[in-house]
């Protein structure tokens, strides 16, 4: 789902310029930003504004801003955050100010001899900028028609966390910046460096690009059901236990015919097939993790990798 071109780590320091507007949210900076810091000393970070200082989405003021730069070094980053409110925060003087400052930069964007990086509603504002034309990207899930509207020679492709084509990376909400940034320390430095700080940020299943926006462990707790609630957290906690629904439903003090009722009539499947989805998505992130796959299949509950494939293509299905 993301271009990855060569494999050859850069040991030198890169610079990352991070573009910072009114009412920005704090977590789309300070998310990226802080992974990178914590890559040793393989990036260097400036934080430019058309203003000085500036209120970020949590109230917080951000000072000691540097002017927008007439040059960027050569490989550099440029990251643009999400804020607020698209539609009125990217219409501020400062935004439009940094929008025609941006403009100046898609030759080297086109050449990549500068990387660009979107998080969430940043896309935005590189779309306005003319930097998404032929390119793969992806923005968060509530405004993806917006950014095919304001960007209609862009690839905009649904339902993945992150995507990196031609020099160009966008992720889809405030965690997601994480995951994009985790995988830049791995893209740009090395897979044992993004492991290490992973590690030291307790991110034990960084997500890939691909994973769903919307995974099985949102999409099924849409409801305000206590009872399906309950019997969710129970699986969630160990979705490798094998739990029949008798003992599933003696657990929270309700007959198994009403508890697959709920099921049924709240989440439109079964237990079982809840159940089921939730070791994929562990299976999932152990196999992402660098574990193979039969031993991935046996320790999120599959009896074999078989199986697992089995149930991969079930809720392929389900999802088409």
């Amino acid at each position: 789902m993301w271009l990855i071109i060569g494999r050859t780590y850069n040991k030198m320091s890169i610079d990352v310029y991070f573009l910072i507007l009114p009412n920005m949210m704090m977590l789309d900076i300070i998310g990226p930003s802080e992974t990178l810091q914590l890559a040793s000393d393989h990036f260097k970070i400036h934080y430019v504004s058309p203003k000085q200082s500036v209120s970020c989405s949590t109230g917080m003021m951000i000072g000691d801003l540097k002017s927008l730069p007439e040059t960027l070094s050569k490989g550099s980053l440029l990251v643009l955050p999400g804020v607020i409110n698209s539609q009125v925060d990217f219409g501020t003087e400062e935004a439009l100010i940094a929008l025609e400052w941006l403009k100046g930069w898609r030759e080297k964007v086109s050449c990549r001899e500068l990387r660009i990086v979107c998080i969430c509603s940043g896309a935005l504002l590189a779309a306005r900028a003319g930097l998404l034309d032929g390119i793969q990207c992806t923005t968060h899930h509530d405004i993806l028609d917006r950014l095919r509207t304001l960007a209609p020679a862009a690839l905009v492709k649904e339902n993945c966390i992150f995507i990196e084509d031609k020099g160009v990376c966008t992720c889809a909400g405030i965690m997601a910046g994480v995951d994009l940034a985790l995988h830049l320390v791995h893209r740009l430095c090395s897979p044992q460096e993004a492991m290490r700080v992973a590690r030291e940020m307790l991110v034990y299943f960084p997500r890939a690009g691909n994973d769903m926006q919307m995974s099985p462990w949102l999409i099924f707790r849409h409801h305000h059901h206590p009872v399906i609630h309950r019997a969710q957290d129970i699986i969630a906690i160990s979705p490798e236990k094998n739990r029949s629904i008798e003992e599933l439903a003696a657990l929270i003090h309700v007959s198994p015919r009403h508890l697959s009722r709920l099921f049924r009539q709240y989440l439109g499947i079964s237990v079982r097939e809840f159940h089921e989805q939730m070791r994929l998505v562990l299976a999932q992130q152990y196999i992402q993790s660098g574990m193979g796959i039969e031993k991935a299949a046996l320790v999120a509950g599959f009896s074999s990798s078989r199986q697992l494939r089995r149930a991969e293509k079930r809720a392929g299905a389900s999802g088409d």
